[in-house]
């Protein structure tokens, strides 16, 4: 794959804006009743996705046995993440409150699909978040990815799929469902779902944008709403069912024009808002892969990354790796000789983005 589509930061740091909304966890944590808790961890699994708006870049998969930590004090919580398999390649992560009032962990393995004009990153792999306090485990699993005009055209993503959250002790669960984009994109970037009990009684409507913000309401005003919804879209979709539809081609799919704000049920609570991003942001990385690619070469006398062996028993090498981004700590790893291998990357001070590199 072209190093054009590449984003100059490790799999294993993307992982890490996970916790970019982690005070939904804390929040969760503090809850007394199971119905509340669901609510702020629903918020926190949709929030996890929301840091691929707009990141169409695909970060460099790292190395067997790479590791890489992360502590904010501020936040509350450390992280770490390697990388336990290469073929197929697998990431796991764990994570826990400073306070002991949570873990949070799991492994991601995205199955990769090509479609012609579009790649599906279909995750398999579950996510399993413990409340310490109240001795509960959720667990779900990440909907699917598609980037679209991966060959020509304006690169758009857009996440599709049903998300099941699960609390194992009490047995509610919540039911999310990605909405695909649609023929006319209206459904672009919507999440709609609901919280039941273990009966499977419909207890909370939450619906939405993953790239926007959560709300939440009771299911009768939900479904009243839906109802005086349904009445005004009759005569709008009769007259789209009688116009053209697009025909499948090779040309490239038009980047669908999403509404700008959801339209909030009266009496809605808002479970989730995503942080605002520096200005500019998505015109930042190119600029700095070209300068930092150009610094490393004329540090290096025009030659690419190399490495050296360092002649030490069992085979331990010094990488000399100019790369962009936080250093991504020590690889570790087993030689045929049984002896361990620590590999240290040198880097250059490069920052990529999400809460654990300081962007946004």
């Amino acid at each position: 794959m072209p190093i054009a589509f590449n984003e100059p930061l490790s799999f294993l740091q993307r992982i890490t804006e996970y916790m970019e909304h982690v005070y939904l966890i804390h929040r969760a944590s503090c809850q007394p009743q199971p119905l509340e808790r669901m609510q702020s961890v629903a918020a926190f699994a949709v929030s996890a996705v929301a840091s691929q708006w707009e990141r169409t870049g695909k970060p460099f998969n790292p190395l067997l046995g790479e590791t890489y930590e992360l502590i904010r004090e501020d936040l509350g919580f450390r992280f770490i993440s390697e990388q336990v398999s290469h073929h197929p390649p697998i990431s796991a992560f764990h994570s826990e409150g400073l306070n002991h009032d949570f873990l949070f962990h799991g492994s991601i393995y995205p199955k990769l699909k090509f479609w012609g004009k579009s790649v599906e990153a279909e995750p398999r792999g579950t996510i399993t978040l413990e409340l310490l306090k109240h001795n509960e485990a959720y667990t779900w699993t990440n909907p699917t990815c598609c980037v679209h005009n991966v060959i020509i055209g304006q690169l758009w993503i857009e996440q599709y799929g049903t998300v099941e959250i699960l609390n194992h002790r009490t047995g509610h669960k919540c039911v999310l469902h990605f909405k695909p984009c649609g023929l006319f994109g209206k459904e672009l970037h919507r999440v709609e779902g609901h919280i039941q009990d273990k009966n499977k009684k419909k207890l909370f409507m939450i619906y939405g944008k993953w790239t926007e913000c959560l709300w939440g309401i009771d299911p009768t005003s939900y479904e009243c709403f839906k109802k005086q919804e349904r009445r005004g879209d009759h005569l709008r979709k009769a007259k789209l069912e009688d116009g053209s539809r697009k025909a499948e081609s090779d040309v490239a799919d038009d980047v669908p024009v999403a509404q700008e704000t959801v339209q909030v049920i009266p009496g809605s609570k808002l479970l989730w808002r995503i942080n605002t991003r520096p200005p500019n942001s998505a015109q930042i990385w190119p600029a700095k892969r070209r300068s930092g690619w150009r610094r490393s070469r004329e540090k290096h006398g025009g030659r690419g990354p190399r490495r050296q062996r360092s002649g030490r028993p069992g085979g331990s090498t010094q990488a000399i790796t100019p790369t962009l981004g936080l250093p991504t700590g020590c690889m570790q790893g087993i030689t045929s000789s049984g002896i361990s291998l620590t590999a240290q990357i040198s880097t250059e001070g490069l920052e990529g983005p999400g809460v654990g590199t300081g962007g946004p």
